[in-house]
């Protein structure tokens, strides 16, 4: 965690495990409070309120006797609710991802993470891989001439980008590089909601703690119909927006466009 930062412990402590949670490294449960403490290096009361935090949002379920574990999808409550996915006509979808392409090229990019990591169960569901499969998580900030843009993770299976690395991520879209290994898009499913700025993301994004985001969450497809890559963003409502027209025939345009704004 960035020592320029200003977090307390706890909050570091809670946004560290909130990571791992997502990526499915306490699938036998969570360490106790006094293995924590000497990892972390700090006292039992620090741990306590960042393990509190997480329980107060419905990550992990504390048991006495029994430990700490992550929640069940039943206990979260997170079965997604049936979804329409994008399925336009193979003109429009690839139009759609095209202009995500070109939107792409026309920022900068920062690779902040690039490793390969293991499937938790909501991206082995995700992706529709085993459990533990090895993915590869790419964090990357993007920027436009006045500033930040976005904040993106991406996790694809480890398979289909093999032999790139950091270099061709900064200069290359994911979706670029899932087609030159041979993936065709078909189709893709999203999802648009809000979020707050946390400190770390805040930082990242040159925002204040708290400030409202744009969130994306989006799995493409192949023409195959097999998934290939779970996107979850962040972005500036002042300088990213997402247009779509509709027509009374239910045909759907979209489009992304990354604002300039004049200092």
């Amino acid at each position: 965690m960035p020592a320029s930062l200003p977090l307390t412990k706890y909050h570091q402590i809670y946004l560290v495990l909130r990571e791992q949670l997502e990526e499915g490294r306490f699938v036998h449960g969570l360490p106790g409070e006094l293995e924590l403490t000497k990892q972390f290096g700090v006292g039992r009361v620090t741990v306590r309120r960042a393990l509190e935090q997480l329980v107060d949002e419905g990550l992990i379920v504390r048991e006495a006797g029994r430990g700490t574990r992550p929640t069940t999808r039943a206990e979260q409550g997170r079965n997604p609710p049936a979804q329409a996915p994008l399925e336009h006509s193979g003109s429009r979808l690839n139009g759609l991802l095209e202009n995500l392409v070109q939107v792409s090229r026309s920022t900068s990019v920062k690779v902040l993470d690039w490793r390969i990591i293991q499937a938790s169960p909501d991206m082995a569901q995700a992706l529709q891989v085993p459990e533990g499969t090895k993915l590869r998580k790419a964090v990357r900030r993007r920027s436009a001439s006045a500033g930040p843009v976005s904040l993106i993770t991406t996790y694809v299976p480890d398979e289909l980008v093999r032999g790139y690395g950091r270099k061709e991520l900064a200069v290359k879209p994911m979706l670029q590089l899932l087609e030159e290994s041979g993936i065709v898009p078909g189709r893709a499913r999203q999802t648009i909601s809000a979020r707050q700025a946390d400190a770390q993301v805040a930082a990242e994004l040159q925002v204040a703690v708290g400030t409202a985001l744009l969130q994306v969450r989006r799995l493409v497809f192949d023409t195959q119909d097999r998934p290939v890559q779970l996107l979850h963003g962040l972005y500036r409502p002042d300088r990213y927006e997402y247009q779509m027209e509709l027509s009374q025939v239910g045909a759907i345009d979209a489009r992304i466009v990354a604002k300039e704004i004049l200092p």
